[in-house]
């Protein structure tokens, strides 16, 4: 046995001298969130689901508020109000942060639930990337590697930033970047099944206490390490008439939720037909350019209110 392990060890260790090149290699192009785990922590943040992620564009915000920002939006299911992301939020944000800005990006759905799940430990956030993470800033992020993708390591390198983005890139900033066919024929089929998608979850959701508590606890933590402004980005007319249906008073609740709070609500959603969408659902990166200048100039209108 002795002897085995003599032999074994310099191929086990050269399999990890591999794998660590090859993670090495881990970029915007590895997957839709391992950036989020690999820079610096940040002082100002942007939070929400996929509307977010992909809708707010921390470079615009940048350019105009002299600050850097981090997208920290990841999806409904991964990144929904809730302890999970309440958790993830104390361990990315810079613990020295004194005065920060931060968008909370909100809809209906990343703070509603499914009628039938009951206790915590069934939240579909449970099995998000954020319940697990320890580490947030490290580069490469090996942690995140080894936790959460499933792939050949040898991808990492095969389809790294320097061999051409793909079509979802993940800027260091945490801005998803989605290129797509946006030929009318094209929106229009992703757009249908968007509806569909919605019109269903619509059928099975409700606003959830545990979310609204959640995102009640984020604003007064964050209140304390800056200002903090929520905002309910645009869909498209088909989607905004299926949120309206189903949350006819939502926006009702969340200026009654900023005025408690004492921070700023805007909202763009009645807006919806001066921007474009890749499904109905996401604005598409040249309106997201555009809805940020005019997030930022609404922080900026709004200094010192």
């Amino acid at each position: 046995m002795k002897k085995f392990l003599i032999k074994i060890v310099p191929y086990f260790v050269a399999v990890l001298i591999v794998l660590a090149i090859l993670g090495s290699y881990a970029d915007g192009n590895t997957d839709d969130n391992y950036m989020h785990f690999a820079v610096k922590k940040p002082k100002n943040m942007i939070l929400g689901d996929s509307r977010g992620s992909q809708g707010v564009v921390p470079g615009i915000l940048k350019n105009k508020l002299s600050v850097d920002f981090d997208n920290f939006s990841l999806n409904i299911v991964e990144s929904p109000y809730g302890q999970v992301y309440f958790k993830a939020l104390k361990r990315k944000l810079d613990q020295e942060t004194k005065n920060g800005i931060f968008i909370l990006t909100v809809s209906p759905w990343n703070l509603s639930l499914n009628k039938l799940i009951k206790k915590e430990k069934d939240f579909p956030e449970e099995h998000s990337p954020l319940n697990d993470m320890y580490f947030y800033d490290r580069s490469p992020n090996y942690e995140y590697l080894l936790k959460h993708y499933t792939r050949s390591w040898f991808k990492i390198y095969t389809e790294r930033e320097e061999a051409g983005r793909s079509n979802t890139f993940l800027h260091d900033d945490g801005w998803l970047e989605v290129t797509i066919n946006m030929h009318k024929d094209s929106v229009a089929v992703r757009t249908h099944k968007k509806e569909q998608f919605y019109k269903d979850l619509a059928n099975t959701v409700e606003l959830s206490p545990e979310r609204l508590k959640a995102i009640n606890e984020m604003i007064n933590y964050l209140r304390t390490k800056g200002k903090v402004y929520l905002v309910r980005l645009p869909t498209s007319k088909s989607l905004s008439a299926i949120e309206n249906n189903k949350y006819p008073h939502f926006n009702k609740l969340l200026r009654d939720i900023a005025r408690k709070q004492n921070v700023k609500f805007f909202d763009f959603s009645g807006n919806y037909a001066e921007y474009d969408y890749t499904d109905g659902n996401h604005l598409y990166k040249e309106s997201s350019k555009r809805i940020s200048s005019q997030i930022a100039d609404s922080i900026i209108a709004n200094r010192g209110k």
